[in-house]
């Protein structure tokens, strides 16, 4: 039983969703290896690269990000909780609402890093170094520190 003469639409559907997919995870690979200088990213690239340009652009999200860090282990200690709690309870001052109702925090927390221009990257994509996270996630917790 041949698929394609039987449910052309379906194969046809399935083909557009893998190209489609394909090219937003492309995309996204090509933001974090802009932004690690070409080594965040599995297979033959090897060094890290500078991960300068990475930052979080606001509390909400920074404080997020260390709680994706701590749930995912390429965070752990007192530090880190430490300062997300000081950023939680930053947020839930400045906005009067829950930290955890903060949109910056939501997208923070599921691994999406949100610059101050506007520019984003999810830590939680297939394919990405263990240790580039790890790097991202510390450099996000230093910079954390200074946003109280």
């Amino acid at each position: 039983m041949n698929i394609s003469r039987r449910h052309p639409l379906l194969l046809g559907s399935a083909v557009a969703i893998a190209i489609f997919s394909g090219s937003l995870a492309a995309q996204g690979l090509g933001q974090l290896k802009d932004i690690t200088g070409g080594g965040g990213l599995g297979g033959a690239a090897s060094s890290l690269g500078s991960l300068s340009s990475i930052t979080s652009g606001s509390t909400g999200n920074a404080a997020g990000i260390i709680e994706f860090c701590m749930k995912n282990n390429y965070l752990s200690g007192d530090t880190a909780s430490s300062v997300k709690d000081q950023l939680m309870g930053k947020i839930t001052s400045e906005g009067n609402q829950p930290a955890q109702s903060n949109p910056d925090y939501i997208s923070g927390a599921q691994g999406i890093v949100t610059g101050s221009g506007g520019q984003s990257v999810d830590l939680s994509m297939a394919g990405l170094k263990a240790a580039a996270v790890k790097k991202v996630c510390q450099k996000i917790l230093d910079q954390a520190k200074s946003m109280f």
